[in-house]
This record gives structure tokens, C-alpha cells and sequence, in this order.
């Protein structure tokens, strides 16, 4: 639902943000809602959604789907103008791909959006697993591994206000650590430089994460190694993968180092 007690000065667009609301309202598993259904989801008049998906569908960005209104793939652009706006993904794709081929496993880099994780690049290995992941999947952060990493990276004493920000990801995480207990996690995350997620996101899924670092040493992601925990045990994961991840991580971070301190030519 639309938040409509948010803060805005004289020059913030509402019917933007509206819009982006609508945008919003669609999830996993919904792939075409009603006109009331998106006004019940968002908080909007009835009318006002109209115009909103009208505006949308002129754009093409939704189009009609029997009685209502599905997404269309040109949505996808708005997320992918973030991902190529950074070429810091295409520093990372071929160590990543080096991860995969020395592992054979899937390995994915995501970073934090509130409450949730947001994946930004992947390379992955065809095994079933529980959870379908691609760009943009989300995640309550603190059931997994990449999120547990993202989260231990930030200012001291923010962590309870974003984790109070609701998840977007629909996802229902199987084991979400109470406060204490997430609290005392993420000072040995701090402490040792990693995280395991041991089927806390979902039955058979097993990660450990680490951050990558610009040149200021700002944790910028997380990046993971991802295993079926019937195939692979914890011990497997931590002896073997987890060097070689930390390695990878290491070598991404240098490069983005090395690529923002590049100057930027001038025309």
C-alpha cells in the first residue's frame, strides 16, 4: 500500500511516485491484476489508477490482460539502467565466472534495499533449487547469507531501522533470527569477514557470502557461492569454497579500486 503520511517538500511529484507505486504493486505470482485489486493494493482511488495505467500502457510499460493489466518486459529497463549505469558488474562477470568454474557451483553479488536483498549479477549452474533467483530477485537480507554480510556493513545502530522497513521480496524466509540473536551474528560477521545461511531462506539452500570493497574499503555488495545442501555439506562449503570466494571477492574489490581511479575523460 502507497504510503501516504510520506514525507515530501515543495518539489517532490506525487503523481510520480504514484506511479511507481502501481509499478510496485505487482508480485511474484501475480502476473496480471485488476484495476481494483492494483487500487486495493496501492491505496489509490479507483480513477486515479485508471490514468496511471493508462499513462503506463501508452508508455508501454503495462498492457491489458483479459480483464486487467500485466507488466511488460520494457519494465525490465528501468532495473537493467542501474545495472549498466555501473561497469563495476562487468569488472566483477569474469571473476565471478572464474568462482563458477573452480567451484561448480552458482555464485551471485546482490546488495541491500531496505529490508530486503536485491540481486545484481549472477552466474549460475544448471541445478534445481528451491528458490528461482535472476537479476532483481529479492530477499529478507537477514535469512540469508549476502544480506546477514550487507547488514553487518552498515553504521552501528541502523541495522533495527532498516530490518523495520517491510520486505518487498513476497518471499516467507524459513528462519528469520530474532533481534538478539541476528545482533550478536553480525558482530562475528564483522569479526571474521563472512556469513553462512544454512537453509534459513529455504529448505536445501546453503550459502556463505562475503562483502567486495571499493577503494575506501566500503562494503559495496555481497557476493555468494550457493549450494544444495543435500549435495554439499557446511564443511565442504567453509574448507573448500569459501577460500576460493574470499580470493574472488579480493580481486573484484582491487579492480573496482583500480577502475575508479581511473579519471574520467572530459570532452
Amino acid at each position: 500500500m502507497t504510503d501516504t503520511g510520506r514525507s515530501a517538500g515543495p518539489d517532490f511529484i506525487e503523481a510520480l511516485a504514484r506511479g511507481l507505486d502501481v509499478l510496485r504493486s505487482f508480485r511474484p505470482g501475480t502476473p496480471s491484476m485488476t484495476l481494483s485489486e492494483i487500487a486495493g493494493q496501492t491505496g489509490l482511488a479507483r480513477p486515479t489508477v485508471r490514468r496511471i495505467l493508462i499513462t503506463l500502457e501508452t508508455l508501454g510499460y503495462v498492457r491489458g490482460a483479459g480483464r486487467g493489466y500485466a507488466l511488460t518486459p520494457r519494465v525490465l529497463d528501468l532495473g537493467m539502467a542501474y545495472v549498466n549505469a555501473l561497469n563495476m558488474w562487468d569488472v566483477a562477470r569474469p571473476h565471478m565466472e572464474k568462482l563458477v568454474a573452480q567451484t561448480g557451483e552458482s555464485t551471485s553479488m546482490a546488495q541491500l534495499d531496505g529490508s530486503d536483498i536485491v540481486y545484481v549479477a549472477r552466474v549460475a549452474v544448471p541445478k534445481i533449487v528451491t528458490l528461482a533467483v535472476t537479476i532483481g530477485t529479492r530477499f529478507p537480507a537477514a535469512a540469508t547469507s549476502m544480506g546477514k554480510v550487507l547488514l553487518a556493513a552498515l553504521p552501528p545502530g541502523s541495522v533495527p531501522g532498516v530490518l523495520a522497513e517491510p520486505s518487498r521480496s513476497g518471499v516467507t524466509a524459513r528462519n528469520v533470527p530474532a533481534a538478539a540473536d541476528l545482533e550478536s551474528t553480525l558482530r562475528e560477521i564483522r569479526a571474521k569477514g563472512w556469513a553462512l545461511a544454512d537453509q534459513d531462506l529455504a529448505p536445501g539452500i546453503r550459502s556463505v557470502a562475503t562483502g567486495v570493497r571499493d577503494g575506501d574499503g566500503r562494503v559495496l555488495a555481497a557476493i555468494n557461492v550457493t549450494v544444495h545442501a543435500a549435495e554439499t555439506s557446511v564443511e565442504t562449503l567453509l574448507d573448500d569454497h569459501l577460500p576460493k570466494l574470499l580470493r574472488t571477492a579480493a580481486y573484484i574489490s582491487q579492480d573496482w579500486a583500480l577502475t575508479d581511479s581511473i579519471p574520467s575523460a572530459t570532452v
